[in-house]
């Protein structure tokens, strides 16, 4: 459209402004072990069910221009005393196409939304692979990703810090060391 002095009006596309956008292109299983140690003889119960140990960690890399795989690592043991009952592990992936999303909220996106949106996928699985695996399907509880990249965050900003105090200590050791071998003999 043009307005009435003949000028073409600006339109919001060709300036690279839109709406953020974070589009799934594909999902698969990178990985999948299901480990029942017991078979057949699989350990019943004991009295307030099994426990279960359940571990799951959140990945993202950039593959190319605006393509980023994230991933949903899952390790869960079950034992029922001091015998395991089974250890599944799902490596479960994702390639997102992620547009118009500034840089600085580029890593919640990728580790908090993004994990959001596969999750329930790699949950079925899970419950699948425990079911057809002779126990009563493992259905996990929704996953608070908000509060896992916060704590995984402390626990980065943490490690930094120890390093950093560790360096320093360092430092501040070699020079002592330094100090002392130039010290003239008396």
């Amino acid at each position: 459209m043009s307005k009435e002095n003949g000028e073409a009006e600006a339109k919001p596309e060709a300036e690279g402004a839109g709406a953020p956008s974070l589009n799934i292109l594909a999902q698969y299983i990178k990985d999948l072990s299901f480990e029942n140690p017991q078979a057949p003889n699989a350990a019943p119960a004991q009295d307030g069910g099994p426990d279960v140990d359940i571990r799951i960690n959140v990945n993202g890399r950039h593959l190319k221009d605006d393509d980023y795989e994230v991933s949903l690592h899952f390790k869960v043991e079950t034992k029922s005393g001091d015998t395991t009952s089974f250890i599944v592990e799902l490596l479960y992936g994702a390639v997102f196409r992620i547009q118009n999303v500034p840089e600085q909220d580029l890593r919640p996106v990728l580790l908090i939304e993004a994990p959001r949106q596969i999750f329930p996928f790699a949950r079925r699985i899970l419950a699948d692979v425990t079911r057809d695996g002779g126990f009563p399907p493992l259905l996990l509880d929704p996953i608070n990703f908000v509060a896992l990249y916060q704590q995984n965050e402390a626990a980065a900003q943490q490690a930094n810090t120890d390093i950093a105090q560790d360096a320093a200590q360092d430092t501040a050791q070699n020079g002592a060391n330094e100090a002392e071998e130039k010290k003239p003999d008396a």
